[in-house]
This record gives structure tokens, C-alpha cells and sequence, in this order.
């Protein structure tokens, strides 16, 4: 079996057939990725297959009830944990198979965070400006190249009248800024956003947000945000809900024209098909026609039809419950 498989992979590399691997060319690829956690002696299985791909410079909101996995997968992306089995490739990084070397300089130079509390993302004896210099000095970056780059990402920002003032000093919009601006210091390719406006309010939301689209537009920087309210993922053009490990469903938003002419957000969610042929159906779809354990599929031309497996109901009890 092994010679057959290496002469037809050597016949379609003679006829230059090149196989593409899933999510090539993409900035984050997950790939059946799974996440199982040992409690005592439970294992808790976080992620079960889950897969994903984000493109460079895109921003893209992951969405999903408590527990859905959406957290767990914001720490394995940003290096913090390790998949368990799968494949996961992060600009170009294997995060399943790093050295410790390897993780420390990932998370130094390729991912930046932003964080729901302060307290993670500022130190509070440090002013704005210090507190974006310091993961520069952490890297070995010179003085001068270091206090250009601060005043570019405070600008950036739009906290340079700020710059010398603590972060108690500071709004919780304008502690956000400063947070963005550290996550930026060191040129990251992409950013990991969990919960950045939890503890603000709708219009100083809508300010960090501004940034954020700014930073993924002008500067080709890939932003993912990680969050449970709906009227955040309504921010960005894309939205991946997770649900029980795996993604379930993808919202676009794209700009349109109503019946009465006048242009608004178009939003179209679509169920998500991954590689092993899964899909899962939404619960308000189930519910409305009763769907148990069993469906009914019927491929036409251009769908496929999901139907309710009625047989049981119509089966005479005798039918429905054999004798033992």
C-alpha cells in the first residue's frame, strides 16, 4: 500500500498537480482542533474538532455562550495553551509542535493581547507612554527606535496629550487605547482581543472599536475579539459563533440597499460545514420541527432538504416497542 501511495503522489507531482492544504496562504488555521482537559479524574473536552480560518488584515468577532469553547480557543491562538490534537498554524507557526523558545518568542513579537480588566493590560505605576515602551525593553529594542514607536502608537491612539499620565488617571476608554497601543509595541501580525469593552460603556465602545478597525484596515493587522454580547460582534463584518467546541455558524455583514432605497447593514448568517461533513443546526430550527436523534435527507439539485424522522409516531405500537 505504501508504494502504490508514493507512485501516485510522484505521478501527480510529475503532472504537476499540487495538493492544497486546508486554510493555505491564511493568517490563523485551525483544523479539527481539539482541547481536552483532565480534572481529578474527569476529562473536560473544550474544543471537539473545531475549525477555522482567518485571512491577513481581517477582523473577525468569535462569539458563543459560556462554556462554548471560546475562551480555550483564545489561549491556544495566543500560545498560552496547547491543542491536544489537530492542527493550528498562527502566522506561520505551529503552535501544537514549539519549543519553549519557540512560544516565548511567539508571544513576545507575533501575537499582542488586549484584556477585559485593566489590571492585565497596564501596570499602574507606569505612565501610558511606559507602559508601551516596556514590552519594547523586554525585546531588546534600542532607546531611540523605542520612544519613536511610542510616540507612533499613541498617536495612533489618539492619546499623545496623555502620554505622561497613569493609568489611574485615565477614562476606561482611554486605558483601552493604552492597552491597544502596548499590545501593538511590538509590531505584532496579530492581535487577540478578550471582552476589550466589557467594562465600557455603548459609545466609549464604539471609540476603542474605531481603533481597532483602524489598526486592521491601515496597518494589514489581523484582530480577533473574543466576546458573549451580540451588540459587540455587530462591530465587524464577520462573526463565528462557537457552540459545544466547534464553530456552528458564520454572520456576514455587508453594506446594502432596503426595498425603500436607502443603504444599511445587511447581515446573513450561514451554518457552517466543516471538513468532516458536521453541521450543526440552530436550536430554534430544531424546536420549531421537533428533530430527535434521527433526520430524513433529501438531496435536490441545488439543496439539500433536512426533514423530521416520523416513522416512530406512525408505526403501530407493537412496531414501535419489540417484545423482550
Amino acid at each position: 500500500m505504501t508504494d502504490t501511495l508514493d507512485y501516485q503522489e510522484l505521478r501527480e507531482r510529475a503532472a504537476g498537480v499540487q495538493r492544497i492544504q486546508f486554510g493555505a496562504g491564511s493568517q490563523i488555521v485551525c483544523d479539527n482542533l481539539v482541547k481536552i482537559y483532565k480534572v481529578a479524574e474527569l476529562e473536560v473536552v473544550a474544543l471537539q474538532g473545531l475549525d477555522l480560518i482567518v485571512s491577513q488584515g481581517e477582523m473577525v468577532g468569535i462569539v458563543g455562550a459560556s462554556g462554548s469553547g471560546k475562551s480555550t480557543l483564545l489561549n491556544i491562538l495566543g500560545g498560552l495553551d496547547v491543542p491536544s490534537a489537530g492542527r493550528s498554524v498562527v502566522a506561520g507557526y505551529d503552535l501544537l509542535n514549539m519549543t519553549a523558545q519557540d512560544r516565548l518568542v511567539y508571544r513576545r513579537q507575533v501575537v499582542g493581547f488586549i484584556w477585559q480588566q485593566t489590571a492585565r493590560n497596564l501596570l499602574p505605576y507606569l505612565t501610558a507612554a511606559d507602559n508601551v515602551e516596556l514590552p519594547m525593553i523586554l525585546d531588546g529594542m534600542p532607546g531611540r527606535q523605542r520612544k519613536e514607536r511610542v510616540g507612533e502608537l499613541l498617536e495612533l491612539v489618539g492619546l499623545t496629550p496623555r502620554a505622561r499620565h497613569r493609568p489611574d488617571r485615565l477614562s476606561g476608554g482611554e486605558q483601552q487605547r493604552v492597552a491597544i497601543a502596548v499590545a501593538l509595541a511590538n509590531s505584532p501580525s496579530v492581535l487577540l482581543a478578550d471582552e476589550p469593552t466589557g467594562e465600557l460603556d455603548t459609545a466609549t465602545s464604539n471609540e476603542v472599536f474605531a481603533v481597532l478597525r483602524a489598526i486592521s484596515a491601515d496597518l494589514g493587522v489581523t484582530v480577533v475579539v473574543v466576546t458573549h454580547d451580540p451588540l459587540v460582534s455587530n462591530q465587524m463584518t464577520r462573526t463565528v459563533s462557537i457552540r459545544d467546541g466547534r464553530t456552528s455558524s458564520e454572520t456576514l455583514r455587508r453594506m446594502g440597499t432596503s426595498a425603500e432605497g436607502e443603504r444599511q447593514v445587511i447581515a446573513e448568517e450561514f451554518a457552517v460545514l466543516d471538513r468532516a461533513g458536521r453541521m450543526q443546526l440552530p436550536h430554534n430550527y430544531v424546536d420549531a420541527l421537533r428533530l430527535e436523534r434521527r433526520v430524513r435527507l433529501d438531496l435536490e439539485p441545488d439543496h439539500i432538504g433536512v426533514w423530521p424522522d416520523r416513522s416512530a409516531e406512525q408505526a403501530p405500537e407493537r412496531e414501535r416497542e419489540p417484545e423482550r
